[in-house]
């Protein structure tokens, strides 16, 4: 059975230079300077939303490969008395239906991966005011303070980022996107480790932004702006497309799992694939297999096979999905996917191509108790690779999760939603908060949902030892990874069993990046342990 937090293993962990944080007041994410941000906003009065939202625009200068003023963005709140989701992913231009990606681009089924044709209308800056007019206590503009400043002053790259942007610098379709060499590439070439780098473009749009509450960007300047670039550049979006756009606020879809519920937000979103892989799971006694051997690791690929085979089939835009999330979370339609799995051998259960990605997560929580889940990302890493000029607008190319497949769920639609991958997730027992928590990096994240919430709800095991240990990522097929500091005999027996273990060596991009909140008790006296992946660089940060 579960274990209450107290009765963690402290003494177990694996190797890495990170140990938890413990505090009243914490912020979490992938840059020290995003997350000393939210402590200085915590510190002027502010709480965890308000701390959430400056440490998300200061990730957009931070770890730019990552995310940007035109990313996406999913949140969940725990206000002190409920459960409150939010989907800030944006929308098809009016323009997009598969005529126009026949005649501009030929016939197919596959979407852009770059450029203008792979820009959907950028929902995080209208997520950070929803989630500012929703909970906030500070004002909006005092928020954006901290993100202003890095940008003008600057900061030096760090090392794990900087690894990320030299390579993008060598993407020949990313660098060829108007705006993207100028903004990025500012000396011809990636920044080095601990150069300084300003992006005053970024600057301007924030103090835009901070001025207007968000207006300048989708129903002025800024967007006016963007709208004449791709006109420019051969886009399709228009200023129109942006004023057309709201964040939608979404009760969460939920699992039951050992003694707690992991909550998620619903589709267009990939977190049901978390919760259907632990539907699936709760017919085994997982906590009866040792931790880190190759049955519990065979057991947990297999069980996250079959949820991507449902999930890459049916989930879109709710508005165009034939099957319901109720369906696909049926107790007894999941007990039958379990009896599927064979403890002898991988097995192919038809998933679709999972697609690598680039996205940032935070949590944040406060003394109050209030707790947040935030994610953003650009998609890939630096998106689209479009930046509108003079405005540092690194705009994401969500357009890319949308199919121009006839008939499918997800086929491309003006003013849709596509298929998303970046979800936070929060975890509840008994009726409160538990733990607020995500992992980054594509179709990792549900997986890295489940991953570590079965080392921490049936091995015990530590927020920051559950972050620590090695991972594995299932792509298709029988085709897995794992990372190399998984147990050698595990990798063996995986291999026997069928598995296909390719090699990488990419720890930031393909095992995900995990950041985690939980609470110990009364978040005033007790407060909460903190954990921050070190596959980035960043850190937990309390007081």
């Amino acid at each position: 059975m579960t274990a209450p937090s107290h009765a963690f293993d402290w003494t177990r962990g694996y190797p890495s230079q990170r140990s938890p944080v413990f505090a009243r007041n914490v912020v979490s994410t992938s840059h020290p300077l995003a997350a000393q941000a939210g402590l200085r906003i915590l510190g002027q009065g502010g709480n965890a939303v308000d701390a959430a939202i400056a440490t998300a625009a200061c990730m957009t200068l931070v770890e730019p490969c990552s995310n940007g003023l035109g990313s996406d963005a999913f949140a969940i709140v725990w206000d002190g008395q409920s459960l409150q989701g939010l989907n800030a992913s944006g929308i098809a231009p009016q323009a997009w239906t598969p005529d126009y990606f026949d005649r501009k681009h030929g016939a197919g089924t596959a979407m852009p991966r770059r450029g203008w044709d792979a820009v959907t209308v950028p929902g995080a800056v209208a997520g950070w005011v929803a989630l500012s007019e929703r909970y906030g206590k500070l004002p909006f503009a005092d928020l954006m303070a901290p993100a202003i400043e890095i940008a003008e002053r600057g900061y030096a790259v760090p090392v794990i980022v900087q690894g990320k942007w030299r390579m993008a610098s060598e993407v020949a379709d990313l660098v060829a996107q108007p705006g993207f060499a100028e903004a990025f590439l500012p000396r011809g070439r990636a920044p080095e480790v601990g150069e300084l780098f300003r992006f005053p473009g970024a600057a301007r749009t924030l103090r835009l932004i901070a001025a207007t509450k968000g207006e300048a960007f989708y129903r002025g300047e800024i967007a006016e702006a963007t709208a004449a670039f791709a006109r420019e550049t051969g886009g399709a979006i228009t200023a129109a497309d942006f004023a057309a756009y709201a964040p939608q606020w979404v009760d969460t879809i939920s699992m039951d799992y050992a003694g707690h519920t992991l909550h998620e937000i619903p589709p267009n979103g990939q977190g049901i694939a978390a919760l259907i892989a632990l539907g699936i799971l709760k017919h085994f006694d997982v906590g009866a297999l040792p931790a880190d051997s190759t049955a519990s690791q065979h057991l947990q690929i297999e069980a996250m096979k079959l949820a991507f085979a449902d999930v890459y089939r049916h989930v879109s835009d709710p508005r165009t999905m034939k099957v319901q999330v109720a369906e696909l979370l049926d107790p007894d339609y999941l007990a039958r996917r379990a009896k599927l799995i064979d403890m002898k051998r991988a097995q192919d259960f038809q998933a679709g191509n999972p697609v690598k990605g680039g996205t940032i997560y935070l949590t944040a929580a406060d003394e109050s108790g209030m707790m947040v889940s935030f994610i953003q990302s650009n998609y890939m890493g630096f998106g689209s690779g479009v930046v509108v000029p003079g405005y540092g607008l690194s705009l994401q190319n969500r357009g890319h999760g949308f199919t121009r497949e006839t008939g499918h769920v997800n086929v491309v639609a003006p003013g849709k939603r596509p298929f998303h991958t970046i979800i936070p997730a929060f975890l509840m027992k008994d009726g409160q908060p538990q733990m607020s928590y995500g992992v980054m990096g594509g179709n990792m994240q549900p997986q890295g949902h489940m991953q570590t919430l079965v080392r921490m709800l049936d091995y015990r095991q530590h927020p920051q030892a559950a972050c620590d240990a090695p991972r594995w990522r299932f792509n298709e097929g029988l085709s897995i990874n794992v990372e190399p500091s998984m147990k050698p005999e595990t990798i063996d027996g995986l291999r026997a069993l069928g598995h296909q273990i390719g090699d990488i060596h990419d720890s930031y991009q393909d095992f995900g990046a995990g950041q985690f909140i939980w609470r110990l008790g009364d978040p005033a006296v007790e407060g909460y342990v903190a954990a921050s992946d070190p596959r980035r660089d960043g850190a937990a940060a309390g007081w």
